[in-house]
């Protein structure tokens, strides 16, 4: 057979992922606050997009008129897609339209009075969808408008107002300049410094290299260490976890031979295993429980107390609320939801203005981002929300009820309801809190593998099962401490068909000690 060239048409079928497909991925796995962040960076790169006050009025949504920021058991019970009224998304103060304003709100924005107006608060401006509004502009009365005539007037620069709470690092230098008075060890002091970690140890393997990395002797590093070891906070500069506790309890004159031991033998008081401490401390019952409650007022990470960064709280991304008739109410927190708009006046000038083409490019591709934008908000809060109203109808009884009754649930169960795919349900639960009368969850938290019914009955939720767990161990007396066999036969005699080896993964899972463990700890108790 001859071999010649030819052609061929041939059709396929691809999936193929836009741009915009991906964005719309991307910011369904996105929480609120994240969501916020990923919104002003778009901002940044888009000069016709602006951020809106989240507390401001709203208008109407993209789709004439439609809201779908809440949904009711009503609805729930009655099914269908979250975009009809059967599936209760109704209207409610806190709406889908919080999350994309298109009303509007900045029709008379350029009313401005530059006469008491220095700048503008680009910030706080509304953002509005160019194909519902045909004017826009930007609000020149904000907050950051600084007023003229009897105002307070401050001419220092920014740098020169900035406050900030003084760090473990500044703390440490500030004492050393004043403990230490030879340059070597200032400049050894200086190095070991930057080693200490948040919470005030020296990792001993770096601390060996500081010797040979300055060229100095390792003595006199030692030396410089124990003169840092007597600064504040007391335990600062220690290796180790005895070492730290042993600092402290030099400093309060109470590092005796036998606290010595005690404090040499932290793994024996770890597994509370009080009957060889006392034998090698040397002292009776007593006298150990009182060493060990005055190990336990002692800080094993004194650097936390200077200059730690503080814990965020976090923020619910959905809130289920119960009215007065006893219907559930599934709802976004349009507080962190950020609005979105589109100056339309101020594309409308760049079109009338005109330009070459690569200018007109940049334009039509400006539009294009911000309207994909705008409608990838609004498919993420309709997504968030059939997901939330499938998982609350899954787990009423958790509501109602409390943890006893979590049902097994699975990724495929809600995708199944909604009929949408598993990994969309995926995205949608990762990094979503949800804030309900029972406290704060995470929508991962209901997603959990069921444990049979030892009389054949329904299948019982691992979490709930660890939640019974607990109950019983909690429960215990003193002198009837309940092992792992006996907790089994408890659990068996409740329905539950669980084996020994899950008991302790569970128990361990929960950091629950061993029932030799808690007789030993209930003992010292008493």
């Amino acid at each position: 057979m001859a071999l010649t060239p030819r052609l061929d048409l041939r059709q396929s079928q691809q999936l193929v992922m836009t741009p915009q497909l991906q964005q719309a991925i991307k910011l369904l796995q996105l929480s609120n606050l994240e969501l916020a962040d990923y919104v002003s960076e778009e901002v940044e790169r888009n000069p016709i997009l602006e951020v809106g006050d989240p507390n401001a009025e709203t208008g109407p949504t993209q789709r004439g008129g439609e809201q779908g920021g809440t949904a009711t058991d009503e609805g729930m019970r009655e099914g269908g897609s979250a975009e009809n009224a059967s599936d209760g998304l109704v209207a409610a103060d806190k709406s889908l339209a919080s999350a994309v304003d298109t009303g509007s709100a900045a029709d008379s924005a350029l009313d401005a009075n530059f006469e008491t107006n220095i700048y503008n608060n680009d910030a706080v401006s509304d953002r509005t969808d160019l194909q519902n509004s045909g004017s826009s502009g930007l609000n020149y009365e904000g907050a950051g408008a600084i007023k003229g005539g009897g105002g307070f007037s401050d001419e220092r620069s920014l740098d020169q107002t900035l406050e900030g709470e003084e760090n473990l690092h500044d703390f440490l230098t500030r004492q050393m300049a004043i403990q230490l008075t030879e340059p070597a060890e200032r400049f050894i002091a200086v190095h070991l410094i930057d080693l200490v970690d948040e919470a005030g140890y020296v990792d001993a393997d770096a601390l060996a290299d500081v010797a040979p990395r300055l060229g100095v002797e390792p003595r006199l590093v030692e030396a410089t260490l124990l003169s840092l070891q007597s600064l504040e906070p007391s335990g600062v500069f220690a290796r180790t976890l005895s070492e730290c506790l042993a600092l402290q309890l030099r400093e309060l004159d109470r590092y005796d031979p036998a606290m010595q031991a005690l404090v040499e033998n932290l793994d024996l008081l770890a597994k509370r295993d009080m009957t060889a401490l006392r034998r090698i401390c040397g002292v009776d019952q007593e006298d150990i429980a009182d060493m060990v409650r005055e190990i336990r007022t002692l800080n094993p990470k004194p650097g936390l107390a200077y200059g730690g960064e503080s814990v965020q709280p976090v923020v619910p991304d959905i809130f289920i609320k119960k009215t007065r008739a006893g219907t559930w109410v599934v709802e976004l927190n349009s507080d962190t939801l950020p609005k979105v708009l589109v100056n339309s006046q101020y594309v409308n000038e760049l079109k009338d203005i005109g330009g070459n083409k690569e200018e007109k490019a940049f334009v039509s591709d400006c539009v294009s981002n911000a309207n994909w934008l705008v409608k990838a908000l609004d498919q993420r809060a309709r997504t968030i929300l059939k997901v939330s109203t499938a998982l609350v109808k899954r787990q009423a009884l958790f509501f109602e009820h409390g943890v006893r009754f979590l049902k097994p649930l699975t990724l495929k169960d809600i995708a199944d309801d909604i009929e949408m795919h598993e990994s969309t349900v995926s995205r949608v639960t990762n990094n979503k809190f949800m804030a309900c009368s029972r406290g704060m969850f995470e929508l991962k938290y209901f997603f959990t593998s069921s444990i049979s019914a030892a009389d054949g009955g329904d299948a019982h939720s691992a979490e709930s099962v660890k939640f019974r767990l607990k109950e019983l161990i909690d429960a215990e007396a003193p002198k009837k401490i309940l092992s792992d066999d006996k907790l089994v036969v408890l659990m068996k005699a409740e329905g539950i068909d669980i084996a020994r080896r899950t008991v302790a993964k569970y128990r361990e899972a929960l950091r629950i000690p061993s029932s030799v463990q808690r007789r030993r700890l209930k003992n010292m108790a008493n």
